[in-house]
């Protein structure tokens, strides 16, 4: 590829622009009439106005995206994390209007997009699931409350096509069950144009351990071990870290290669993540995201590859630059996520940023596109930046995220930076361990 359009914004967007840029790729920005002074807009080779500030409008607008590609000549199309990274729709799109999508093929997005028939490629991968009804929920009220009593109460019914903590109810006894699935489905209707729920097991003090992996279409495949990120809010994660306290290489290996195996039977093509609950020693698939993720800075940090520069290179028909053997976990890697919000209520924060300072030192790394008298604006997501530290060990690692959260300063606008802070002074985080409902309880939300 020699050009490549970023379909998307902010942090991410300027994090591929740069992996373009040392791989000698020329760049095409695009953006909305809200986002027209985003730092990789105005650093880009080529820059397209593809509409008004809403999503719908812009960064959703397949035919704009598209008619962007043709107008500069692109090749390619990374889609980044969110927007339209996960859409099967857009990746045959893209592929049927003669482009490179960087990512995995429509047919994988769509069938790990679908809760149902992931989990059930998953079991026939070997990968451990979580106890369910293994398919869609059916209109049988007396078959739906005989899988809840085999699979034992609390169960959470879910949406086939939710994500993003959307399209979840936990059920607690039989009186609950019959109008949780109804209310269930008819949101996840309306949400995802999708009604279809099924039932899991509802894991009680879970942590949330995912696993990177890499996949070319010359039949390798890697992975780069796993993060922890349980420090969750309403399933939004807040803090991330590589690897997980408490996971064994032994265990690495096992969930690994599974992990692996999984992506030669998939055919899978490009970065994706497998996310599992891990709870008494034990693995369970949630889900898989076929995008690169908002954290794998701390992958990049304890591994030393550059997980943006394989996805472009796997799509230019290239192998793996690695092999397993070649991935060594030195070291420990903490993320924040910074957002423009308020510390108290968590509502967002946008407005000017009348002061920038970052912080710095051996180790530490700032993922941002925030600058001095840069304006946030109203209509997207609030994260502005991720911060990212790395150590030879755990203690150390925090240790420099303490010092690097002290240090930087964002004036004009609330940021979530004093929850970050708190976060990583916290006695029982410092142990490690901790599960995804330990944040809300800290907070008194649950």
């Amino acid at each position: 590829m020699k050009k490549v359009l970023i379909a998307n914004r902010g942090e991410i967007a300027l994090r591929i622009m740069r992996c373009c840029r040392d791989m000698g790729i020329g760049t095409v920005a695009v953006y909305s009439t809200a986002d027209r002074e985003l730092k990789h807009v105005r650093l880009a080779d080529e820059a397209v106005c593809i509409g008004p500030p809403p999503s719908t409008e812009s960064y959703l607008n397949i035919p704009a995206l598209i008619s962007a590609a043709e107008i500069t000549d692109a090749d390619g199309i990374h889609p980044g994390y969110g927007f339209l990274s996960e859409n099967a729709d857009f990746a045959e799109r893209v592929e049927s209007s003669g482009f490179t999508f960087i990512g995995p093929s429509p047919d994988v997005i769509r069938l790990m997009g679908d809760k149902v028939s992931a989990i059930k490629e998953m079991r026939a991968a070997g990968v451990p699931c979580v106890p369910g009804s293994d398919g869609p929920l059916g209109d049988d009220d007396k078959t739906n409350l005989r899988l809840a009593n085999e699979i034992g109460y609390p169960i959470i019914i879910k949406a086939a096509g939710g994500g993003g903590g959307r399209g979840m109810r936990v059920v607690h006894s039989d009186d609950e069950l019959i109008e949780s699935i109804a209310l269930t489905q008819a949101e996840a209707g309306a949400a995802f144009n999708n009604d279809v729920v099924y039932m899991e097991k509802f894991l009680q003090t879970p942590r949330h351990v995912e696993f990177q992996v890499l996949s070319d279409t010359h039949g390798n495949a890697i992975h780069l071990g796993e993060r922890d990120c349980s420090m969750q809010r309403r399933h939004q994660k807040v803090v991330e870290e590589a690897p997980a306290p408490g996971i064994t290489p032994e265990q690495r290996a096992s969930m690994g290669e599974k992990c692996v195996n999984a992506c030669k039977r998939l055919g899978y093509r490009g970065a994706g993540t497998f996310e599992f609950l891990y709870e008494n020693g034990e693995f369970y698939f949630i889900e898989m995201n076929t995008r690169v993720q908002v954290e794998h800075p701390v992958t990049e940090m304890i591994t030393g590859i550059d997980i943006v520069k394989e996805q472009l290179r796997i799509a230019m028909g290239n192998q793996l630059s690695y092999t397993q053997d070649n991935v060594k976990i030195n070291g420990h890697a903490f993320e924040c996520r910074i957002n423009a919000e308020n510390p108290d209520n968590f509502m967002p924060s946008p407005g000017l940023i009348e002061q920038f300072h970052p912080p710095g030192g051996l180790g530490v790394r700032v993922d941002t596109h925030i600058y001095n008298n840069y304006r946030v604006p109203p209509n997207y997501d609030s994260m502005i930046g991720k911060l990212i530290a790395h150590g030879n060990t755990r203690e150390s690692a925090a240790a420099r995220m303490r010092g690097a959260l002290s240090e930087v300063f964002i004036g004009g606008i609330s940021t979530n930076i004093p929850l970050l802070a708190s976060i990583m002074d916290d006695e029982n985080f410092a142990k490690g361990g901790t599960d995804i409902h330990y944040l809300e309880k800290k907070l008194g939300l649950s």
